[in-house]
């Protein structure tokens, strides 16, 4: 059975997470590392980690799996989940495959060169409607094709 996994400390897109899980009754694992207030909602599993460098994405790492999907802007954890088998993808609507990763990976750590060299200053743009739309979809087409791949 299909779950998904937040990771939720900067995450913009939680209540369309819940949205979409309410429709096909999905399970959803809200990781983070404090200051969650609780939803009381009976497919929410709120999960608090310690504080610490990659302790969420640590606990996510180790439970998802086959026909999970992972929603994350952090590229190292979508790596991992994909490793394992599940479905990452990114609040934006960007869906990581097997196929993209690698060059995901490589442009994060430019973009951190970058930016310890003083070449960049900023971040990307700001998290607009338009990502919150393509967010939607690609995690109802994850959802599908999960469903699809499981069979009847």
């Amino acid at each position: 059975m299909t779950e998904i996994y937040v990771d939720a400390d900067a995450c913009p897109v939680k209540e369309e997470v819940v949205r979409v899980a309410e429709r096909h009754a999905i399970t959803v694992h809200v990781v983070s590392n404090g200051g969650m207030r609780p939803t009381g909602h009976p497919l929410v599993r709120q999960v608090v980690v310690p504080s610490g460098p990659d302790v969420a994405d640590d606990w996510i790492a180790e439970r998802a799996g086959e026909g999970d999907i992972v929603v994350t802007g952090d590229i190292p954890l979508a790596s991992r989940a994909l490793e394992k088998g599940a479905a990452a993808i990114g609040h934006d609507g960007r869906a990581f495959t097997k196929d993209s990763i690698g060059m995901a990976l490589a442009m994060r750590d430019l973009m951190r060169e970058l930016r310890e060299t003083g070449e960049s200053k900023g971040g990307g743009p700001a998290f607009s409607k338009e990502d919150r739309s393509r967010f939607l979809r690609a995690l109802e087409d994850a959802v599908q094709n999960e469903k699809r791949r499981a069979g009847p």
